[in-house]
C-alpha cells in the first residue's frame, strides 16, 4: 500500500509519543486518522497537531476518548471510530500502554496488571476490529511491543511479561488472519524519547541503566517511519535500529553470550553500589 488517500487509520495511545508521531505521519501521507486515548484534553491537542500535518484538508482527523483495557470499551471505541461501520478501519495501530520498571520483589500485583493493559489493549482492539476486516478480506493490525518483548531485561519483569505476551499474541494472530487477507505486524522499539520515558527512568534500578548503557533514546518519528514503512511493505516483524536488530539476532543465536554481557553489566552496577 502506498496511496493512503481515503484510507482510515486508527491509532490507540495517539495523544503522545509513538502513537502521535505515527498518526501525524499517516496524516501527512493523506490518510484519514482517528486518535484514541483516555485524557480528553491531551487527545484534543493531539487531534489539532495531526490535523496540522495532514496532506489534504479533505482528510478527516477524528478523536475518540476511551480506555482500551476492556473489550466492551474497545467495541464502543471501534463503533464510534467507524461511525457504526460506515467508515471501516484499514489500519489499526495499537500503541497504548505504560512502563513500570522496578525490582521484582518490590513490585505489586497492581504494577503487573497495569503493564498487562498494553497486551489487553492489543487483544481487545483487535478483537473489536478484526471481524469487519475479515469480512472485507483486507486490513492491517499493528501491535507495538518492545525490545523488551524479545529480551528479558533486569528490572522489567512486569513490562517484559506484557510485551512478550504481545509478541506471542501477534504471531498467533498473524497465522489466523493470513487466510482472510488481513495482515498483522508487531513492532519492537528500543528506548524512545516519549513523555513516559522520564517517568520510566525515575523508577529504573541502577542495574537496568547499566544494561541499557549510554545509548541515546530514539525520536518517536524514527519509530513512526519504521511503522509506516512496515505497513506499506507488509512486513511482519518491525525492529527499528541496527543495535536492536543485533541484540535480537544475538539472543536468538548465542543466548549464552547475551546472558554473559547482561550479567556482567548487572554485576558491575551492583559492585559500584557496594553490593
Amino acid at each position: 500500500m502506498s496511496d493512503w488517500t481515503g484510507k482510515h487509520v486508527v491509532v490507540t495511545g495517539g495523544s503522545s509519543g509513538i502513537g502521535l508521531a505515527t498518526a501525524e505521519l499517516f496524516a501527512a501521507k493523506g490518510a484519514n486518522v482517528t486518535l484514541i486515548a483516555r485524557d480528553v484534553e491531551r487527545l484534543l491537542a493531539a487531534q489539532q497537531a495531526v490535523a496540522a500535518r495532514r496532506m489534504s484538508t479533505r482528510a478527516s482527523i477524528s478523536a475518540v476518548s476511551g480506555d482500551v483495557s476492556t473489550l466492551a470499551s474497545c467495541e464502543a471505541i471501534v463503533g464510534k471510530a467507524t461511525v457504526a461501520g460506515a467508515r471501516p478501519i484499514d489500519v489499526l495501530v495499537n500503541c497504548a500502554g505504560i512502563i513500570i520498571p522496578g525490582y521484582f520483589e518490590k513490585m505489586t500485583p497492581a504494577d503487573f496488571e497495569a503493564c498487562m493493559d498494553s497486551w489487553r489493549g492489543c487483544v481487545y482492539m483487535a478483537r473489536a476490529a478484526a471481524p469487519a476486516m475479515m469480512k472485507r478480506g483486507s486490513g492491517h493490525i499493528v501491535n507495538v511491543s518492545s525490545v523488551a518483548g524479545f529480551m528479558g531485561i533486569f528490572g522489567y519483569t512486569a513490562y517484559s511479561s506484557a510485551k512478550y505476551a504481545v509478541m506471542g499474541f501477534s504471531e498467533a494472530l498473524r497465522s489466523e488472519m493470513y487466510p482472510h487477507g488481513v495482515k498483522v505486524s508487531v513492532v519492537c522499539p528500543p528506548d524512545t524519547d516519549t513523555p513516559g520515558l522520564a517517568f520510566e527512568k525515575s523508577l529504573r534500578p541502577a542495574e537496568t541503566d547499566k544494561v541499557a548503557g549510554n545509548i541515546a533514546a530514539v525520536p518517536p518519528t524514527a519509530i513512526a517511519t519504521a511503522i509506516v514503512r512496515g505497513v506499506e511493505t507488509g512486513k511482519y516483524l518491525i525492529v527499528p535500529g541496527a543495535l536492536s536488530q543485533f541484540y535480537r539476532v544475538l539472543k536468538a543465536n548465542a543466548q549464552w553470550l547475551f546472558f554473559m554481557i547482561t550479567d556482567g553489566d548487572v554485576a558491575a552496577a551492583r559492585k559500584a553500589r557496594g553490593l
